[in-house]
């Protein structure tokens, strides 16, 4: 928990210093511009890439299997846009490596391997089907 504390209260004030040193440097009003522009692509992105992620998510529904990695993705496309709408530059960054797909698809896949492990989760990846027979008394 002390862990998620520092990285809430690092995170706006390392944003604040980033923008203060650009803003420094380029001016004021092409620091927002810039910070309106990453989000404006950042949400472009996020609507491509969800639907994206809900139309394989709902194939692997129609297939008969288990969308976890698709599921896994969405949320992280969902916390995608909350840092690319966030004003800064530290956030964007962060925002664009979710929004990467590959890098995507592998944090969702290490994190579901990661919960499975834990017996959290159930990935839907593979899995062994067992054959028998069974008989109510």
């Amino acid at each position: 928990m002390g862990k998620w504390l520092l990285v809430f209260i690092a995170t706006p004030l390392v944003e604040m210093y980033i923008l203060i040193e650009v803003g420094g440097i380029i001016g004021a009003w092409p620091t927002i511009g810039l910070v309106v522009l990453t989000a404006v692509i950042g949400v472009g992105l996020i609507r491509a890439q969800g639907f994206a992620t809900l139309t394989r998510g709902i194939a692997r529904l129609n297939a008969g299997e288990m969308p976890a990695t698709e599921m896994v993705e969405g949320v992280m496309l969902a916390l995608a846009g909350a840092l690319m709408v966030t004003p800064g530059f530290v956030t964007d960054a962060v925002g664009f490596v979710l929004l990467t797909p590959p890098l995507r698809r592998r944090l969702a896949m290490e994190l579901l391997r990661r919960l499975a492990a834990a017996g959290q989760v159930d990935s839907g990846e593979g899995g062994r089907t067992i054959e028998g027979r069974f008989r109510r008394h």
